[in-house]
């Protein structure tokens, strides 16, 4: 039985842990509040009082924590990762973070002769719960058929894209995706409302029609309900816009689009403070 260390305990995190003890995985975890682990500690996972501590005693360790800051902590911190590491050892960073830190952790890990693959999810918090996330990799072909036992317990389309980075930049492809697909189905409803429509049949009709998408299958009934809890947070998705238009930024692209999502989502987290609430919460800034 592999050994699992998994480091952060979030909306996401809890799902894909217990997936994993599912099926049949030693899982040990840290998390900066350990309140928040409660869940997997109690569905059979182990704890342990840092992210030193999980290390030294996994063979795989991942991580899925919030913003890029967080990733830094957790791998090159006083007590991180890096400072515990054995050859031999497989760290995977499941984190939306930057490609360029993905690169970072690998140049750090590959001398100590550790395997790194940075492997992003999507899927939301449904994915996590079911373990039908989408899984984008990105590092070494050999380690990423090593680990597919891993993915398999949390996810069911799992692909790798190239070396270090790879995966990071394929979530950013993602996250422009769904930058299009949030906005539409905002504005979709908010019209809608405004034309005096019957909003579920609206949401019936247009999600069996060519305009169906995820966004609008999982949150558009969300809203409906005025549930904004967040399956992904807005303020993480904020996060990933401005990673994606600085990528692009990089690559000599204007995303339009993009832009104008991320200052929508601007006015939801910073101006209006709802970054906890779930990225269908954008229709608040239309609907009090």
């Amino acid at each position: 039985m592999t050994n699992i260390g998994f480091i952060g305990t979030g909306v996401m995190g809890t799902g894909m842990i217990k997936n994993l003890l599912k099926a049949n995985f030693s899982v040990t975890v840290f998390n900066r509040t350990k309140a928040h682990a409660q869940a997997v500690l109690d569905a059979g996972a182990n704890w342990a009082d840092s992210p030193a501590a999980v290390t030294r005693q996994s063979e795989v360790v991942i991580t899925i924590v919030g913003f890029p800051q967080d990733v830094e902590a957790v791998y090159f911190g006083d007590e991180g990762i890096l400072s515990a590491v054995q050859p031999g050892q497989t760290l995977i960073d499941m984190t939306t973070s930057k490609p360029s830190l993905a690169r970072k952790i690998f140049a750090a890990a590959a001398p100590k002769g550790v395997n790194v693959l940075d492997a992003p999810v999507s899927g939301g918090d449904i994915g996590a719960q079911k373990g039908t996330l989408t899984i984008m990799v990105g590092g070494s072909a050999a380690v990423f058929a090593k680990m597919q036992p891993v993915f398999a317990a949390m996810g069911q389309q799992v692909n790798i894209f190239g070396g270090a980075g790879s995966g990071q930049a394929t979530k950013m492809a993602n996250q422009i995706m769904i930058a299009g697909t949030m906005t539409g189905m905002t504005e979709m409803l908010v019209y809608a409302k405004k034309a005096g429509l019957d909003l579920e049949k609206v949401l019936t009709t247009v999600g069996g029609g060519s305009a169906a998408n995820w966004s609008l299958t999982n949150y558009g009934p969300r809203i409906l309900k005025e549930d904004y809890s967040a399956g992904f947070f807005a303020k993480h998705f904020l996060k990933d816009l401005r990673i994606a238009l600085e990528e692009a930024d990089e690559l000599g692209l204007d995303l339009p689009t993009t832009a104008q999502a991320k200052k929508l989502y601007e006015q939801l987290v910073d101006d209006r403070g709802l970054g906890d609430e779930g990225t269908q919460a954008l229709v608040k800034l239309w609907w009090s």
